[in-house]
């Protein structure tokens, strides 16, 4: 019981942030039109498929209603978790699965908010990465995540490959520019991986 009321404070505190945090990230807004072109096969879906696997993403979508209430359940979760590679891995979780809610949002032509999705999660990537770096500097063997990340970042950049036909033309060139966010957490997490001698997952975009 004691140890209930000692951590009481710090979730009060965590969710007094949360609620700003929550509330800052609603003003994020894109306007797109609202006609998008037509879905055609990529040259990702046809020749690349990275061997990872994506968490189930949950039933509860950005425009729902209740969105801000499990957003703000992830921030609580991220900051009450006090060791870095225990954020590294939920930053890792959540970053998967906006990234699936936003593909899902692109398909059914919500460029808007699937772009604001789209963004939050892969900042959130590079949250994971830099916990990751901070827990390898204080002496952690954080070897197996930095293959799940490798691993991650390329398969973020194959889905986000995979819905650029689905993105409105005016948005296009956003989604590309979030890509760099899987690009570098990529080539990060090969060097990290090569300075400790193991090698790291192939890139199958390298001549792409």
């Amino acid at each position: 019981m004691r140890k209930y009321l000692i951590g009481l404070p710090a979730f009060i505190l965590a969710f007094g942030v949360l609620s700003v945090s929550v509330l800052r990230s609603a003003g994020v807004r894109y306007v797109f039109a609202s006609s998008s072109p037509s879905p055609s096969p990529s040259k990702t879906e046809k020749e690349i498929n990275v061997d990872y696997k994506f968490p189930y993403p949950g039933k509860i979508m950005p425009d729902s209603p209740l969105w801000s209430l499990k957003a703000g359940r992830d921030i609580a979760w991220y900051k009450l978790s006090f060791t870095p590679s225990k954020k590294a891995d939920l930053a890792l979780l959540f970053s998967d699965k906006r990234l699936l809610l936003a593909k899902s949002l692109f398909e059914n032509k919500k460029p808007d908010i699937a772009l604001s999705t789209l963004t939050k999660g892969e900042k959130y990537l590079e949250m994971a990465w830099n916990n990751e770096e901070m827990a390898r500097k204080n002496g952690e063997d954080t070897s197996a995540f930095l293959l799940r990340f490798a691993n991650a970042s390329l398969k973020h950049r194959e889905t986000i490959e995979e819905m650029l036909p689905l993105v409105p033309e005016d948005a296009k060139p956003e989604v590309i520019k979030i890509e760099d966010y899987s690009k570098n957490g990529y080539k990060a997490a090969r060097d990290a991986l090569n300075s400790k001698g193991i090698p790291s997952p192939i890139d199958p975009f390298d001549g792409h």
